[in-house]
C-alpha cells in the first residue's frame, strides 16, 4: 500500500470540522480542570486496576487530584501497550506540549503543572475545541434535565431514557418523572402523556436523538394498554413488580418512546449488549461487559413496525457487527453507529469498518462518536479513527478498486460528518 496516497486522504479527512454525535460530556463543566479528570476516565482506572492496583488506592474518598495522578502512575507503565494509553500520549503532546516518550514517577509533576497551568486558561473550552476541529457536541442528557445554562446550538440534548425504561418500578424514578412532567401518573394514559411532556421539553432546546442503553435479553414487543396498566398498578401501590410485571413494564415505556420519536421525528440510538455489574468489585465504570449472546433477532418487530424512525445501532462484539452489517444491509432505518466500548481499538475498528463500507449503503453510516467524558478525549479518538478510515479507502477503494482519491475522500467526508448531519437533521 502507498503510504503516500494513505497520508494524502488522512491529510483531507483531517481538515474537517466534525460533529460528535455521541457523548457523556457534562456542558457545564466540559474540559478538564487537572490531569486527574483526564486519568481518571474510567479506561485508565479500570487498566490500572486490572494490572493490579487495588480499587481502594484508586478511589479513597477524599484524595486530592495530584495525588490521585500520582497513584496511577505507579502502574500506568504496565498499560502503556494499549490503545487507551495512546490517546493519552496523543492528549499530552497536542494540549501541553509534552515531548517525552512515556508518563514516569520523573516526570508526571512537571507534566501535571503545565496541564494545570493549560488548563486554567480562561478561554481553555474553546482552544479544545479548535483543536480538535469540533463543531458541536451531543451530549447524554438525564430525562428530567432542565437543558439550561449551556449553549444548546454547541452542546446538542439527547434524550436518554435507561431509567425510565428500566427503572419506572422506583418510587425516586416516578418522583423524578412526575416533577419533570407536570403530570401525576395514575395509568397508562397519563404515563404516556407524561413521556410525551418530556419530548416536549426537549424539542423546544432542539433535541436530536432518543437513546438507551440494552442489556442482552431484553427484546422490545408491543404491549397492550391492559397488560401494561396491570403492571404500572402494582409499581404505582408500592408493590415489588415480578420479572413479568417489570418486562411487561418496560416494554411498554419502550415502545412509547418509539412512537414518540415517530411523531417528533427523532432518531432513536440503541447501544445493544451490556450486562451490568459482571465484575461488581471493579472500579467504578469498569464493572459492566458485553454479551456475545446477544441478537438483533430481538428487535425485528420493533424495526418492522416503525419504518419511519432511524435506529443508528452500536454493538460491542465483532460477532455483532457482522449480524448489524446484515441488518444494516436489509433494513432501511437501521445504521451502523460508531465504535463502542469494548470495540473501540484499532484491532476490531478497521475489520469492522472495512466490512460495513464494503456491504452498506454508503448513506446509513455513521462512522465514529468519541464517547469521552472531557473535550480533550475528541482529538486523540477521532485522530485513531481517521487513520484507519484512511488506510481502509486507500486499500479497498483507491488501490483495489480504481477510485479516484477525491472520490474516497468524499466517501470518508460522509461517513464522518455528512451522514451525522443528515440522520441527526443537524
Amino acid at each position: 500500500m502507498s503510504q503516500q496516497l494513505v497520508q494524502r486522504i488522512l491529510g483531507e479527512l483531517e481538515s474537517l470540522v466534525l460533529i460528535d454525535p455521541h457523548t457523556h460530556i457534562n456542558p457545564l463543566a466540559a474540559p478538564s480542570k487537572t490531569l486527574a479528570d483526564i486519568l481518571g476516565y474510567h479506561y485508565y482506572t479500570e487498566l490500572c486496576h486490572s494490572a493490579g492496583m487495588p480499587k481502594e488506592r484508586i478511589e479513597e474518598p477524599g484524595i486530592s487530584p495530584k495525588e490521585k495522578v500520582g497513584r496511577l502512575v505507579e502502574k500506568i507503565g504496565d498499560i502503556d501497550n494499549t490503545a487507551n494509553y495512546s490517546w493519552l500520549m496523543e492528549i499530552c503532546r497536542a494540549f501541553f506540549g509534552f515531548e517525552d516518550t512515556a508518563i514516569t514517577k520523573n516526570n508526571w509533576e512537571k507534566l501535571y503543572d503545565t496541564a494545570l497551568a493549560k488548563m486554567s486558561q480562561p478561554d481553555w473550552e474553546q482552544q479544545v475545541l479548535k483543536q480538535s476541529k469540533l463543531e458541536k457536541v451531543f451530549l447524554t442528557n438525564d430525562f428530567d434535565d432542565p437543558l439550561s445554562g449551556f449553549d444548546t446550538s454547541l452542546y446538542i440534548p439527547c434524550l436518554r431514557t435507561d431509567d425510565l425504561v428500566f427503572h419506572y418500578g422506583k418510587p425516586e424514578v416516578r418522583e423524578r418523572l412526575a416533577k419533570a412532567s407536570g403530570v401525576a401518573v395514575n395509568n397508562v394514559a397519563s404515563l404516556r402523556t407524561a413521556i410525551g411532556k418530556l419530548f416536549d421539553h426537549f424539542q423546544k432546546h432542539g433535541v436530536r436523538a432518543c437513546a438507551i442503553s440494552l442489556p442482552p435479553d431484553f427484546s422490545p414487543q408491543k404491549v397492550e394498554g391492559p397488560a401494561a396498566d396491570r403492571a404500572l398498578q402494582v409499581a404505582l401501590s408500592g408493590g415489588t413488580l415480578s420479572a413479568d410485571d417489570s418486562v411487561t413494564l418496560s416494554r411498554f415505556i419502550f415502545w412509547t418512546l418509539a412512537e414518540y420519536c415517530v411523531e417528533y421525528r427523532l432518531p432513536f440510538d440503541l447501544m445493544i449488549g451490556v450486562n451490568r455489574r459482571v465484575y461488581p468489585n471493579g472500579v467504578f465504570q469498569g464493572q459492566d461487559l458485553f454479551d456475545q449472546r446477544t441478537s438483533l433477532i430481538l428487535y425485528r418487530e420493533l424495526f418492522n413496525a416503525f419504518p419511519q424512525v432511524t435506529f443508528p445501532i452500536s454493538v460491542l462484539a465483532q460477532v455483532s457487527n457482522q449480524e448489524l452489517v446484515s441488518y444494516s444491509w436489509i433494513f432501511p432505518n437501521v445504521v451502523t453507529n460508531g465504535h463502542w466500548w469494548y470495540s473501540n481499538i484499532p484491532a476490531y475498528i478497521e475489520p469492522d469498518c472495512r466490512s460495513r463500507l464494503q456491504a452498506v449503503p454508503k448513506t446509513k453510516q455513521i462512522g465514529y462518536y468519541s464517547d469521552m467524558y472531557k473535550l480533550e478525549f475528541a482529538l486523540p479518538k477521532f485522530g485513531m479513527y481517521r487513520r484507519i478510515l484512511a488506510k481502509v479507502l486507500a486499500q479497498d477503494f483507491v488501490m483495489e478498486r480504481g477510485w479516484s482519491e477525491e472520490r474516497a475522500i468524499e466517501l470518508g467526508r460522509l461517513n464522518l460528518r455528512g451522514n451525522v448531519e443528515t440522520i441527526f437533521n443537524v
